[in-house]
């Protein structure tokens, strides 16, 4: 519901604040007092593009504020969250501000935003007819969401509309996996030579570092036995040997140990130091013995490393790069095996999807054309009590090439104001009085199922009077039962039915015209309801026949 609407510096409107309460609100005043200027000012908020002729002479800035009262819990709370603002105690305040020099500025619940958002939230709060562009009725998307819902078959729109997500998304999985393979069969041989490249090597973790190794020993093997043999020679096997010597030298002492007992320790080292000579001596002659001069190997051993090292070039730059490298190849060319059986899975879930999506395109379809019928049988039917007598109304559903995340057909609400004309869209409806009363009539017949909470007509009484003028507030009022309906009118008869009745005046302030509302009651409500009669609103004749339209109302209202 629309709580309050505050203009400041909007054309003729200095500072003007509507209060609105639930049910039918009316705005009446003379011809120019600037009733469609606070219509216009509302439409700002709806996504009206902004100028700065708007701005009040003298003023830098104009703005325009409306706070709503919004249910918790509902999909527009949700859609506020996902927009990343949040409610003030269930109040919605949307705010634009139109500058004669500068930017424009939006903001939501005082947080700066885009006019877009702005726009966005207030036409999901606010339908505004009068003007086409901000008609939620006018948008087919609207449209179809509005059928769906008096066709009661929301819900399957939903279940059509998530089959269809499920089946772009597997379409896409198959297509992202067949295009891998295709890319990995278009460069497939030249993976293979890689990988074959790499496993006839038959490289081992580490191995590089065993050549390196090998090939110096093998490189300098003369050198190796020359100095083993020298050792051997001089620690164990020549004659006057270290280990000779320390045979003498170990018999001393152990001779002296019967003397002083404290050369114990010296004893011991001795006695380890003869053994370590001992046996460094001996395995060096066995390692002299066993040293290779095959140059044949060392052959070998160079051509492994020249072949390793060609690798560690192309995959390297170290030997565990090219071990990694040969795992990647042998996985990718598996990729294209395990692929075909990964994309027969998603195709046979996406064909199951499609006959899901299409099964549920039909039941939507079926749904929609029982629909339409009852739709356009019941509109039709309340155009002539609105001033529009041999008017027809038709719901068009027209097959697409192919089922849609909304379903198989698009959605047309048509109209033929006169007889022998072809029905056409809502919007190609030339006069905004006609618009309106169609709009009217659809929402009456809606009202149950209509998603928009404020209803605002700015031209519904254009041309029209007498019964017809009584039939269209008997229609406004009635779908005031289950929308906050705010209306600009002429019509006494409408006025007198309104729950709360705001009257548009003009004052002159220091030389300038203004723009001012005052909620009317009691006398002040009988003396307008007695000027929009036309007759003498002074006189008592004018102010029973007043009386008379505001007592009917009240008896209706009972």
């Amino acid at each position: 519901m629309l709580v309050e609407l505050r203009i400041r510096d909007y054309a003729v409107i200095e500072d003007l604040t509507l209060r609105l309460g639930p049910g039918l609100n009316v705005l009446t005043g003379e011809t120019g007092a600037g009733k469609s200027i606070i219509v216009g000012a509302l439409s700002l908020l709806l996504g009206e593009r902004a100028s700065s002729v708007v701005v009040r002479t003298g003023a830098d800035r104009a703005t325009v504020e409306a706070a709503f009262e919004v249910g918790t819990g509902s999909a527009l709370e949700a859609r506020v969250e996902e927009l990343g603002f949040r409610l003030e105690d269930g109040l919605l305040i949307l705010r634009r501000e139109v500058a004669v020099e500068g930017r424009n500025r939006a903001w939501v619940n005082g947080s700066p935003a885009t006019a877009g958002v702005v726009g966005e939230l207030g036409r999901a709060l606010v339908d505004l007819h009068g003007q086409h562009e901000h008609q939620t009725l006018l948008r087919t998307g609207e449209q179809r969401a509005i059928l769906d819902a008096f066709g009661g078959a929301a819900d399957v729109a939903a279940e059509v509309e998530e089959l269809h997500a499920r089946c772009r998304s597997l379409a896409t999985e198959v297509e992202a996996r067949e295009q891998r393979v295709r890319e990995i069969e278009s460069r497939a041989d030249y993976l293979r030579f890689q990988l074959g490249e790499i496993d006839a090597a038959k490289l081992a973790p580490g191995e590089d570092e065993k050549l390196e190794s090998e090939a110096r020993r093998r490189e300098h093997a003369e050198e190796l036995v020359q100095g083993a043999s020298g050792i051997h020679e001089t620690l164990y096997a020549g004659d006057a040997s270290l280990a000779d010597q320390l045979t003498e030298a170990r018999s001393v002492l152990h001779k002296l140990l019967r003397f002083d007992a404290s050369l114990e320790d010296d004893a011991r080292l001795l006695d380890d130091a003869f053994h370590g000579v001992q046996e460094v001596g001996r395995r060096l002659g066995e390692y002299a013995a066993g040293v290779d001069h095959d140059p044949r190997r060392l052959e070998e051993v160079r051509q492994r490393q020249d072949l390793i090292f060609r690798l560690k070039r192309k995959y390297g730059p170290e030997l565990a790069d090219v071990l990694a490298t040969g795992d990647r190849l042998r996985a990718e060319l598996g990729e294209v095996e395990e692929a075909g059986h990964e994309i027969g899975e998603a195709r046979r879930a996406l064909e199951e999807a499609t006959h899901e999506l299409a099964a549920g395109a039909s039941k939507l379809t079926a749904r929609r054309e029982e629909a339409a019928l009852r739709l356009a049988k019941a509109v039709s039917e309340v155009l002539p009590d609105l001033g529009l007598p041999d008017a027809s109304f038709d719901v068009r559903l027209k097959p697409l090439d192919g089922v849609g995340s909304a379903g198989a057909e698009s959605v047309e609400f048509l109209v033929a104001p006169n007889p022998g004309f072809e029905p056409m869209p809502l919007a190609r409806i030339a006069s905004g009085g006609e618009l309106s009363r169609v709009m009217l009539a659809v929402k009456s017949v809606l009202a149950d199922v209509d998603r928009i909470p404020v209803l605002v007509f700015d031209e519904i009484d254009a041309g029209i009077g007498g019964v017809v003028a009584g039939s269209v507030a008997a229609k406004l009022s009635e779908v005031a039962f289950r929308h906050q309906v705010f209306v600009v009118t002429h019509l006494p008869q409408l006025a007198s039915r309104a729950a709360a009745h705001l009257l548009v005046e003009k004052e002159q302030r220091a030389g300038t015209t203004m723009t001012r509302v005052r909620a009317l009651e009691g006398g002040a409500r009988v003396e307008e309801i007695a000027r929009m009669l036309g007759g003498d609103p002074e006189s008592e004749t004018s102010r029973e026949h007043a009386r008379e339209l505001l007592g009917a109302r009240e008896t209706a209202d009972r």
